[in-house]
């Protein structure tokens, strides 16, 4: 089986949904799409790399499904509606019952969040994933990091530290075998990405970004653009009962702080708007906590002063993921 056969075989031949804005699609040199009148295309790129962003016994389903989740995610904290991927393959070579399993998880999942496979790339090579994941914001409306106000109160949903709690367990070879190890292996290989959340506060929130590399390196991005500090409670972070069940308290908050992919969202909000977001939270599957506010920095320093019950203690948490930054 050549490229152009592993194309129409596993990515082309499901293609039938119809997108109005989509003119030409699989099979060209490129798509072609168009935009409502008065939206943005919100662009994102993620690659995922085996051995880096995954382990060789992950199954093709599990990494079909974390490769979109992860886009669309970042598509959420933009407050964007998903539209379309683009998908770059690089395989060692072709293994068919890999290929056929990875393409339907994949294919499943973008149905699942009524969004198109529009074109991509395969070539052979050591394992990895690319995907280029598009969709419409209103202008003037897409979630930023640099428009956060001191004052703001700082939001995140869900729970944190389960993604890399689980994590944990997978890397000791832990088996899942009760319900608190299977939520938190599932958390991580199977992340929910918030888009109806992001979509419902593009007229509310000022700042906002998911969580992939952990809670204190992502809100410091929001800080940095921004140019101001935050507060942060750590009796208010949510932590689920399943990683307190087996995992000490501050083994679970280390995880919340520093240990990355829970592809939640943080955002920041006007006190004003607290109940404006408590209604529009009636109705969405998801809970969102306070954890801190916004202060105004000092000396230039976008940092984050942490309190245990509103009293100023001293904690260090262990920096998020960085793809290049040395292992000591």
């Amino acid at each position: 089986m050549g490229e152009f056969d592993l194309i129409k075989h596993y990515f082309e031949q499901p293609q039938r949904q119809a997108d109005d804005f989509v003119s030409l699609s699989i099979g060209d040199d490129c798509a072609l799409v168009s935009v409502p009148e008065n939206s943005r295309l919100a662009i994102t790129t993620d690659t995922m790399v085996e051995n880096t962003h995954f382990l060789p016994s992950v199954s093709p389903e599990d990494l079909a499904y974390k490769a979109v989740a992860t886009n669309l995610s970042d598509l959420a904290s933009m407050g964007a509606q998903p539209k379309w991927v683009s998908l770059a393959l690089t395989l060692p070579k072709i293994d068919e019952n890999w290929l056929a399993r990875f393409s339907q998880s994949l294919l499943h999942t973008l149905k699942n969040h009524n969004v198109t496979l529009i074109g991509g790339d395969t070539t052979k090579g050591p394992l990895s994933i690319t995907i280029t994941a598009q969709g419409f914001v209103e202008k003037e409306r897409a979630l930023c990091r640099h428009q956060a106000k001191v004052g703001d109160l700082i939001y995140v949903s869900g729970t944190l530290g389960d993604s890399a709690a689980g994590l944990q367990q997978i890397l000791s070879g832990k088996r899942a075998v009760g319900f608190d190890e299977e939520f938190l292996q599932q958390r991580h290989l199977r992340p929910t990405p918030r888009i109806t959340l992001g979509q419902a506060l593009v007229d509310i929130a000022h700042a906002a970004i998911d969580l992939s590399d952990g809670l204190n390196s992502d809100l410091r991005h929001i800080l940095k653009r921004s140019q101001c500090a935050a507060e942060i409670d750590l009796s208010d972070l949510p932590l689920s009962s399943s990683l307190l069940n087996l995992y000490e308290h501050t083994q679970a908050e280390q995880f919340a702080l520093g240990g990355g992919e829970d592809y939640e969202l943080c955002f920041t909000i006007s006190p004003e708007s607290q109940s404006i977001l408590e209604t529009r939270l009636q109705n969405l599957d998801v809970v969102c906590t306070c954890i801190g506010r916004i202060i105004e920095a000092k000396c230039g320093q976008f940092a984050t002063c942490f309190l245990r019950n509103g009293k100023v203690v001293e904690y260090s948490p262990k920096s998020g993921f960085d793809h290049f930054k040395e292992v000591k």
